[in-house]
């Protein structure tokens, strides 16, 4: 996913909570600074389409955050050339169509200029987009939280018939948008998916959740662990692997990658 500058070693990022975009989704700024009331020290994300973020502890002055970032231009340099090699940055469009192949459903997606805030409705296999739609990034939000209930229902429904089938039980479903993983199981119980995963294939999408179902047995990566995964998904190295390059799957206009 996103290649990660600290102010100690490169690490891999584990979830975090999501945060209002501060800039127009799919587009290439200097850089966005989101606050995190997780973070220690200040970090750097280079996601594959562009996006450069900085995530800073709370009450980090701006002084700081402008001179870490000048001290690692060079490093966010060569990120994004390694990027550019693999992708060509997504110019930024607002669907017409949206391809869910997580739950085999397509729609087709119509904007209606309207007074007042952008709110989207589902019509059969149409989505109507009204409101103030020449603003763009309302525009994705709303399409984005369209996106949150749809995973919610579906999403969760498919996690809740493999836990039964499975007998490996958990708490609570929560969904996000998270820009650094596609899921999580807590030590309270609680499973976190990935709004994008409805982007993704179905057997992907079924390993992502015997992982997580998984967890709520052995809370690690052990050998325990990835016998208990193998035992009800023989496949899983392979999909693993898949898992690394499926963020291409996910639309620019989503905002993540």
């Amino acid at each position: 996913m996103a290649a990660v500058r600290r102010t100690a070693d490169q690490l891999t990022l584990f979830p975090d909570h999501s945060a209002p975009e501060t800039t127009k989704p799919g587009g290439r700024p200097g850089f966005s600074v989101r606050e995190s009331a997780r973070a220690r020290r200040l970090s750097i994300k280079v996601f594959p389409r562009g996006r450069v973020e900085v995530v800073v502890p709370k009450r980090t002055r701006p002084a700081e955050v402008e001179a870490f970032v000048s001290d690692n231009r060079q490093w966010i340099a060569r990120a994004l050339e390694s990027f550019a090699d693999e992708l060509s940055p997504e110019s930024y469009r607002l669907p017409s169509r949206i391809e869910l192949p997580a739950i085999d459903r397509r729609v087709i997606v119509t904007y209606r200029n309207a007074p007042g805030t952008v709110r989207v409705r589902e019509r059969g296999n149409t989505l109507i987009v009204s409101g103030a739609v020449h603003d763009e990034m309302q525009c994705a939000k709303a399409l984005r939280r369209w996106l949150s209930r749809t995973a919610r229902d579906q999403l969760g429904r498919q996690l809740a018939d493999l836990s039964a089938d499975l007998d490996l039980s958990y708490r609570k479903l929560h969904i996000r948008a998270q820009r650094t993983c596609w899921s999580s199981h807590s030590s309270s119980g609680t499973i976190s998916l990935n709004l994008c995963l409805l982007f993704l294939d179905p057997p992907v999408v079924r390993y992502l959740m015997v992982h997580e179902l998984c967890h709520g047995r052995h809370m690690d990566h052990s050998p325990r662990f990835w016998r208990l995964v193998a035992r009800h998904e023989p496949g899983y190295r392979r999909l693993d692997r898949k898992l690394g390059d499926s963020w291409r799957a996910v639309p620019g206009w989503v905002g993540i990658y």
